[in-house]
């Protein structure tokens, strides 16, 4: 199976694409990607050849495929598990694919993996097992940042239920960050929790904006008025 990925991926690789995305994965020395490998694959083509196989391949063969240092080969996977994850009805199956999920965060390490997996798979477990969010507070004080950005993504499945707490006690916890991925994710939240309730969003910004990073507030008032935006820019 894992073969039969492979090859159809192969046929959509492109050599112009892939040396646009590495340079935009920042795959350089010391950069965030350091090491990543693209094939130069679009998106939409990833969806499909998920869509393809996700009922077919088994956890051990997806395992495989997130090992690899090909950032396509761990993008599909990370597709094709969402997809398997949201079709499952059994709860004890369910677990074993969070365990799953969270045995692996270290071949999450590229911010689209973060972003397409976290909140439709960790972040809707915990919508049905409040009792379990520890882990992403822990996940929050971790030294790795792919498990940070980890998160505060995940809350992304709580705002969409009107649930904020959680998304405004991890953003206090990475507040201090220092990486701006972490930054443009706690922004980003944020100004989803405002789309919701812009009120309670105002109310965090009241106590926070004037110690922010500028890149989290940016983004977390991308989307006020443009005399707010200037004034809560001012502030900073």
């Amino acid at each position: 199976m894992i073969e039969k990925i492979k090859k159809e991926l192969a046929a959509y690789a492109d050599k112009e694409r892939a040396r646009v995305l590495s340079h935009f994965f920042k795959t350089g020395k010391g950069e965030y990607g350091e090491g990543d490998v693209f094939l130069g694959i679009k998106a939409c083509e990833l969806k499909k050849t998920a869509k393809k196989y996700f009922k077919k391949i088994s956890l051990n063969d997806l395992q495989s495929l997130l090992k690899s240092k090909i950032h396509e080969y761990r993008s599909v996977a990370l597709e094709i598990l969402k997809k398997k994850y949201e079709k499952i009805d059994d709860d004890k199956r369910k677990q074993d694919f969070i365990k799953f999920y969270l045995k692996n965060t270290k071949y999450i390490n590229n911010w689209d993996l973060v972003d397409m997996s976290a909140h439709h798979i960790l972040g809707n477990w915990l919508i049905d097992h409040p009792n379990e969010k520890k882990v992403i507070y822990d996940l929050a004080k971790s030294n790795d940042l792919w498990e940070r950005r980890i998160s505060i993504i995940s809350t992304f499945a709580f705002i969409k239920k009107g649930q904020f707490d959680d998304t405004l006690k991890i953003a206090m916890i990475v507040l201090a960050d220092k990486h701006d991925l972490i930054h443009k994710a706690v922004g980003w939240m944020l100004r989803e929790v405002g789309k919701k309730d812009q009120a309670k969003e105002e109310e965090f910004l009241a106590n926070y904006s004037n110690i922010m990073p500028r890149t989290m507030l940016r983004y977390a008032i991308e989307k006020f008025p443009e005399r707010k935006r200037k004034f809560y820019l001012k502030t900073k």
